[in-house]
């Protein structure tokens, strides 16, 4: 007998939350804010070693990482200095929505997963207000999400994230490590030049 998966509390998800419609206008406010906020590849700390998605920002707050400073956040644009774009209406709803939080985001990511992208476990930890839940928009392709404990290694569960689905890690799961293992190229048409797009607000200060 096949038991249940068993995520940690806090842990939710919305499937297909936004419609074909909202989808595109997503994407559109993507593509827009892309044309002031160019997608770029981040490095890692100390090695320099590229991520494997390229990204952007919304919002007051970007977060960006190098080489020389590592991870942080920045009021502008790694490459060309100007503010990030504002947060969409949708994104703001979205969070009025399901958050749960007396205080809007600051920091919106955008990371566009290209064929053969994915993202290793981690904890996102670089944010003062720690125990701000962490609200997370799929659109494209298809992607495995995982998640395990506070500690890494150790048993995880996972679930495919569809276009439009919605994903909230708070209470524990905030500081569960979590990953995208594995990204469905191809599957979907909505993502121009393909892909997925996974938009992630956060609050970061207090």
């Amino acid at each position: 007998m096949v038991k249940p998966a068993q995520f940690p509390d806090g842990f939710a998800h919305y499937p297909l939350y936004f419609s074909p419609e909202e989808q595109v206008e997503l994407i559109n406010a993507v593509k827009a804010a892309t044309k002031t906020a160019p997608f770029y590849q981040p490095t890692m700390p100390r090695t320099g070693a590229p991520l494997s998605v390229v990204m952007s920002n919304f919002g007051e707050l970007g977060w960006v990482t190098d080489r020389n400073k590592g991870y942080r956040y920045e009021a502008v644009h790694p490459k060309t200095r100007a503010s990030w774009p504002p947060l969409p209406d949708l994104l703001v709803k979205l969070w009025q929505d399901v958050a749960n939080w007396h205080d809007q985001p600051e920091a919106c990511l955008i990371n566009w997963y290209k064929d053969g992208a994915k993202m290793g476990m981690h904890v996102d930890s670089d944010e003062l207000a720690v125990n701000a839940p962490v609200v997370s928009v799929s659109l494209g392709d298809p992607a495995t999400f995982r998640i395990g404990g506070p500690e890494r290694g150790g048993s995880t569960q996972g679930i495919k994230l569809m276009s439009g689905d919605v994903v909230v890690l708070a209470r524990a799961a905030r500081q569960c490590h979590h990953a995208v293992s594995k990204v469905f190229y191809g599957e979907s048409a909505l993502v121009p030049k393909g892909g997925r797009i996974n938009l992630t607000m956060r609050r970061v200060n207090p």
